[in-house]
């Protein structure tokens, strides 16, 4: 009869060791899952042309930075993806990262030929499009 007690005995401590062990591994998927939620806290929700007050060029420039520039760049956060985040980038001096200035010109050059990492879209993007991003970016 004793040594059954001391297996049934041995076999709650590690049932409480397992529960235990439950309890401290669903504390670290909730911390886990705060701390990504405070991460994303400077990114704001998507608004609609209509709420942004979009002109027609500046919906094309939208267009155009989903289907180019959305996928590195966050256009209403100043975190990055794989590039910078947009957010502001035309009410500060200087670009982020190059600390070229922050006017059409440098902009404009850096979307047709690239800078570092950033390929360039000089053959993917008609002047007219180049146009209409830039007139989207200052909107950020």
């Amino acid at each position: 009869m004793r040594l059954g007690k001391r297996r049934l005995s041995g076999r709650l401590k590690n049932c409480n060791r397992r529960s235990s062990g439950g309890r401290i591994f669903v504390a670290i998927l909730f911390l886990l899952a705060l701390a990504l939620d405070l991460a994303a806290c400077d990114v704001e929700r998507r608004k609609s042309d209509a709420e942004l007050g979009l002109s027609p060029q500046q919906t094309a420039g939208r267009v155009v930075y989903d289907a180019y520039c959305d996928r590195c760049h966050e256009p209403y956060s100043t975190r990055g993806k794989q590039g910078p985040g947009l957010k502001g980038m035309f009410k500060k001096p200087y670009l982020a990262l190059s600390g070229l200035p922050a006017n059409d010109d440098r902009v404009d050059d850096i979307i047709l030929h690239g800078r570092a990492k950033m390929p360039g879209y000089s053959q993917a993007l008609t002047p007219q499009q180049v146009q209409d991003l830039l007139a989207y970016l200052h909107t950020l």
